[in-house]
């Protein structure tokens, strides 16, 4: 049982108390840097300042040099990576979105997490259809450019594995927030509405599931309720405002909004409606949760309240020293919006409100950020999230304890970073 929040004596309310309490002069002759660093001493020179750097004294590349623009190659390291051991061929294989070197809610395109069946299709936009089959009055095959046609809507909506935290069920496994939760991302899906497609070709009354199926060579495919299918999901050909990635499904994805990334099918080919559900592979042996008796959960789709500490973490360790210090994360629920964030220092003896910045939208991303005056004394970092239905993220414990130890998928339990006194930040189970 979680205690009540209590006041942290370390806790720094607001950036004006701070500005008030840690600005500092010695005689006019020092000022103290707001991310606690060094002063600069008069009379001292920083060549940084000093010396004139080549961006300063000679012209760049000009407006056609990269025509499709790319990050700084001092960005260089921002990039997915992969632990080439989880699986044994990289075509049926995941890489990890770099949480903990992003801010905000969007996940830029060339970030976002990968997981393949059968490698990347490389589909041919002029030779793709989606056909519409099953039990339906009027079967209908369209073109992307038929596609097109159709109203329009743009969406934010979180993209997360089922898999995401699955190797830490059993106790604190790959190092690095990357690798823990990085089988996730953010974007604004633009497509048309699913129900504007079945509408168009009719659903019998006796239509009660859909099978999606993409174009790969796995033959991806799961059975979907026709309740959610006729609600929010969407047909997806662009993902920030441009086309699909190739390895996100381009030309064209299904979008499952908070329910579990392998539904999300991508080269999306044909969409059958039927009276029962498939039973297929990816919902009968994959994707299905054990339980402690050997039964095992079935069509458990929707991702259940989570949130993560970014930073500092192993891969984003504290370097400025010990002051003003900025803990931020995120937060996301399949259920809807995330009410609120709490952080501890302390392994959970004690929460304190985070405060959520930037859009709250239903489905999505939150971002959370908690400040406060670090002594340098060791901590114990973790984040626990609420969302509007009042789920709340439970302890590893509270999982274990209704599941077992023999799951995979939907372990969204409490993540703690163990902070050293030198700054690094290391993956421990406090439950």
């Amino acid at each position: 049982m979680s205690k009540q929040p209590q006041k942290d004596k370390n806790f720094v309310p607001s950036r004006r108390s701070f500005l008030q309490g840690g600005l500092t002069a010695a005689g006019g002759a020092a000022v103290a840097a707001i991310g606690g660093g060094a002063a600069l001493a008069a009379g001292t020179p920083d060549p940084a300042i000093t010396e004139l750097k080549d961006w300063n004294q000679y012209s760049g590349p000009g407006v056609d040099a990269a025509p499709y623009g790319v990050p700084s190659p001092f960005e260089a390291h921002v990039v997915r990576r992969d632990v080439p051991w989880l699986t044994a061929d990289p075509i049926s294989s995941i890489n990890f979105t770099p949480l903990h070197e992003l801010d905000g809610i969007i996940t830029p395109n060339g970030l976002c997490f990968e997981r393949h069946h059968s490698g990347v299709a490389e589909v041919d936009p002029a030779e793709h259809r989606l056909m519409i089959n099953g039990l339906v009055d009027k079967p209908l095959v369209f073109t992307m450019q038929d596609l097109m046609r159709f109203p329009r809507e743009n969406r934010v909506y979180f993209l997360e594995c089922a898999a995401n935290s699955g190797m830490e069920w059993r106790g604190a496994q790959l190092n690095g927030c990357q690798f823990t939760h990085g089988m996730l991302h953010n974007v604004m899906y633009t497509g048309v509405r699913l129900r504007t497609l079945l509408e168009e070709a009719g659903v019998k009354p006796s239509g009660k599931w859909i099978l999606a199926e993409g174009a790969d060579a796995s033959g991806m495919g799961r059975s979907i309720p026709i309740e959610k299918a006729l609600d929010d999901c969407l047909v997806a050909f662009k993902m920030n405002g441009e086309a699909l990635r190739p390895e996100q499904g381009y030309p064209v994805r299904l979008c499952v909004p908070g329910w579990e990334g392998n539904m999300w099918v991508k080269w999306l080919r044909r969409i059958e409606v039927g009276d029962k559900p498939w039973q297929l592979r990816e919902e009968t042996s994959k994707y299905t949760d054990l339980m402690p008796d050997g039964r095992a959960r079935r069509f458990t789709w929707a991702m259940d309240v989570k949130s993560v500490i970014t930073n500092p973490s192993p891969q984003a360790p504290i370097t400025h020293g010990r002051g003003h210090t900025i803990i931020t994360g995120v937060a996301w629920s399949g259920h809807g919006k995330i009410k609120r964030v709490d952080v501890s220092i302390d392994g959970g003896r004690n929460w304190q409100h985070a405060r959520i910045d930037g859009p709250s939208l239903s489905r999505s991303l939150h971002r959370f950020y908690y400040e406060f005056n670090w002594d340098g004394s060791p901590l114990y970092l973790q984040s626990r999230a609420i969302d509007e239905q009042g789920y709340v993220q439970p302890t590893k414990d509270a999982l274990r304890a209704a599941r077992g130890d023999n799951s995979i998928y939907h372990n969204n339990g409490i993540q703690t970073w163990y902070l050293k006194s030198n700054g690094e930040a290391e993956n421990v189970e406090v439950s």
